[in-house]
């Protein structure tokens, strides 16, 4: 029909004006879902209504979320399948004297970068041939099940204003702006699934302490307002009932003192739910020089910048929830505004108290790893030298946030070289971490005055490497393990489903109190150990000298080891700038089974930002049937191992440089043949989740040995290459592994060109988990003093 003219002669659709008036130029984007369970499984259903710009042929949309959220990837191959992603068009009616629209057809795909950080993942709608009219509808489902797929499975963590933010191109030239207001749903956990305790594990006989215990539900979520519920404790001192407070999380604190040396264990029951809490150990010890294991996570975010929720919620979090001694709050030094820093920094001062919880505040700097890579500052004393030095300089790697004027990148202190500088004058008032997250540190460049400890291990993963490398080039570093969390789960965090595959960890800090000095000196004395987030304790000591130190010697050394764990000690290990010094396999010392052994594998793919491997395999046992089995060090629930038929497994999971494993018992191992076959996969950008993207360098593995073999040997293993990627079978004892291990050796004097001699232990228990301590310089009395 055609238009009826205006009062002036002109043409155009009847009523066309007063309908788009009240239409926002670029559209709007609406959700009916407010609140979702984490980890649960949805369909999803977002509406874009076209504004009155309308949209052009070759226009695109995006709708984005945050890179780290680990929302089950989306595919658009397969609608009868999970997580299938779909777009339609519907038009609204014609007014008279309108066309319809002409577009033919909306294109949907998903990019994990689709878009800038944070709100990288970005499903992406494209008009194909053809434009769209205002108010007409684009509707976009997540995990659409109309063909019979089970929808899509959520982020599995928690979070307080998850944000689809909408960007549109309405003409076609790729230049995007964001679409006024986001789709705003929170996050909460679901039910009650576990018992979790968290104590120091070794304190002074008489020493006061606290014991928290946590609900969490099936993803290791804190769970929240139980109301009316409470935890039974059974102890030494007989039951006590501890309520749950009516609203926020499920916590509860007992004050406990052990007046006796020795273990003690502890039994919990969340009552109503029936769950257990796995038996609680800890150890005393009359003549123990500082009053408890101090426990730090010094690498915490939050979301003003790539982090979870507010600064606000991460250090109650880490203080109430995870029950850190100590927190050191990290900004990325790009991403961090002035504001939000003056903020934070004042937060910190404001939630410490010297004998309960110390907070520091500190910075990333984010440089490339081609200028030196990730490093941590850590501001110790009062002087926060942030965002600019004494003379006005930046200290940032660069500047990119929300607040900056313009849109230039240019560079502050880089190289890392020359971030040291503003440092150096005072480097007693400072901690810096080399560590290995998205742009790893290259240890071409150290500094040792302000470069006290090395980052062993974080929810990125493990990086005994890293580690390794620092020692070799005879670098006087300590280890720590901290979260790098980006989840809102500091302090041994559990991992979600993507990037961040591991538990956060945790440094162990040997300090006479838990005051400012104390840790202070501690930390830049590399009085330290490090956890892959338990709360397991491993010191190390020769006479008064402490893991850290550095001292002189000219006669060999005794050095004394002290372990504590829960799971139980796998093995044993002493290392130097060489490699590896000795051995303890604690499976072999309690004797092997006769029918027992595990299946392991492990590593990563690359050093860099993408590095986990993705295993897929069937291990096959003829000639002895699989009698029992079970999974040791897988991290959620979409990690498997399962039957796969009469003589088969089939098992799943992601190694971040960590190890998992199947446990075995069969009939018969000496007369057992196994037949195990491997697919190792990589991150893929763009790919399907149907069509996972092989390793290119080791896209599969196929490993047959006997149970013959495995007698004979007791360990057998295949490389992979990669960083460290692994088959292993390793024979196992029916024994329980020690929760303690003690012991001593002697170390001869070494001549070496490093100057003192760097030795340090690692140890593993039978569920992955790990240790280090920091090592013990010992240099030669001839040798020059030390610095």
């Amino acid at each position: 029909m055609s238009s009826t003219p205006a009062a002036d002669g002109s043409f155009y659709p009847v009523g066309y004006h007063a309908y788009v008036e009240q239409l926002p130029f670029l559209g709007r984007l609406t959700c009916l879902a407010r609140q979702l369970e984490a980890g649960s499984w949805q369909e999803i259903l977002l509406d874009y209504e076209v504004g009155s710009a309308g949209l052009a042929d070759g226009a695109w949309i995006k709708i984005t979320f945050k890179f780290y959220s680990d929302w089950a990837l989306f595919q658009c191959e397969d609608p009868t399948a999970a997580n299938y992603l779909s777009a339609e068009y519907q038009a609204r009616p014609c007014l008279e004297g309108e066309s319809p629209a002409t577009v033919q057809e909306l294109k949907v795909r998903f990019d994990q970068k689709g878009h800038e950080r944070p709100f990288q993942k970005a499903v992406i709608i494209d008009v194909i041939d053809g434009y769209l009219k205002p108010g007409d509808h684009i509707l976009v489902r997540l995990g659409d099940r109309r063909a019979g797929g089970p929808g899509t499975r959520i982020q599995t963590f928690v979070e307080a204003g998850f944000r689809f933010r909408a960007y549109i191109d309405p003409v076609g030239t790729s230049r995007f702006a964001a679409i006024p207001g986001d789709v705003v749903i929170d996050i909460l956990p679901g039910p009650p699934a576990a018992l979790v305790a968290i104590t120091p594990r070794l304190v002074r006989v008489g020493e006061k302490f606290s014991l928290r215990l946590r609900a969490e539900d099936r993803w290791g979520n804190t769970c929240r307002d139980l109301t009316g519920r409470a935890i039974r404790l059974q102890g030494p001192s007989g039951e006590q009932i501890l309520p749950l407070p009516d609203t926020g999380w499920a916590v509860a604190r007992s004050d406990l003192v052990l007046e006796q040396s020795g273990e003690t264990v502890l039994r919990a029951e969340l009552t109503d739910f029936s769950l257990e809490c796995a038996p609680i150990y800890l150890a005393a010890q009359k003549d123990l020089p500082f009053p408890r294991a101090f426990w730090a996570d010094l690498h915490v975010h939050s979301n003003h910048t790539v982090g979870t929720n507010s600064t606000e919620y991460n250090f109650a979090y880490g203080r109430d929830v995870a029950g850190l001694d100590v927190l050191g709050y990290t900004a990325n030094d790009f991403n961090i505004s002035e504001s939000d820093w003056q903020e934070d920094v004042k937060l910190c001062s404001q939630v410490s108290l010297e004998g309960e919880f110390l907070c520091y505040p500190g910075t990333e700097w984010c440089g490339n790893s081609a200028a030196g890579g990730d490093r941590n500052v850590i501001f110790l004393g009062e002087d926060v030298l942030f965002p600019t030095g004494p003379d006005g300089q930046s200290l940032r790697s660069f500047e990119w946030n929300d607040q900056m004027q313009g849109n230039a990148l240019i560079p502050g202190a880089w190289p890392v070289d020359r971030l040291w500088k503003a440092y150096l004058p005072n480097p007693g008032n400072y901690l810096m971490m080399p560590h290995v997250g998205g742009r790893r540190a290259i240890l071409d460049w150290h500094q040792p005055q302000l470069e006290r400890l090395v980052e062993v291990g974080s929810a990125w993963g493990q990086f005994d490497w890293f580690y390794r490398e620092a020692i070799r080039r005879g670098y006087r570093l300590g280890v720590a393990a901290n979260g790098d969390e980006h989840r809102g789960r500091c302090g041994g965090g559990v991992p979600g489903t993507a990037v961040f595959g591991v538990k956060g960890g945790l440094t162990g800090i040997v300090a006479p109190s838990l005051t400012r000095s104390a840790i202070n000196r501690a930390l830049r004395a590399r009085h330290t150990w490090a956890t892959t987030g338990e709360r397991s304790v491993a010191l190390l000591w020769s006479g008064p000298h402490l893991q850290g130190d550095h001292f002189v010697a000219d006669a060999p050394v005794t050095l004394h080891y002290h372990l504590l764990g829960d799971a139980g000690w796998d093995s044993l290990s002493a290392w130097d700038h060489r490699g590896r010094l000795w051995n303890r396999n604690l499976q072999q010392e309690a004797g092997y089974s006769t029918n027992r052994l595990r299946i392991r594998w492990g590593g990563a793919r690359i050093q860099d930002r993408y590095r986990w491997a993705e295993w897929r395999g069937v291990l096959r046992c003829t000639h002895a049937s699989i009698q029992n089995f079970r999974a040791q060090g897988f991290e959620h629930p979409e990690q498997f191992v399962r039957r796969a038929g009469a003589l088969e497994l089939a098992f799943r999971s992601d190694t971040y440089g960590d190890s998992d494993a199947i446990e075995l018992e069969v009939s018969n191992l000496a007369t057992a043949q196994f037949d195990l076959q491997v697919q190792i996969g990589a991150f893929d950008k763009l790919g399907s989740p149907l069509r996972p993207n092989p390793h290119r360098h080791c896209p599969e593995s196929h490993w047959r040995f006997s149970g013959s073999e495995l007698i004979e040997q007791g360990q057998l293993r295949q490389e992979l290459g990669g960083e460290g990627l692994f088959l292993a079978a390793e024979r196992l004892s029916a024994a329980a592994m020690p929760r303690e291990i003690r012991g001593s050796f002697v170390l001869e004097p070494l001549p070496d060109p490093l100057a003192a001699h760097p030795v340090y232990l690692s140890a593993q228990q039978i569920d992955g988990s790990r240790v280090w301590t920091s090592p013990l310089f010992i240099e030669p009395a001839q040798a020059a003093p030390p610095s």
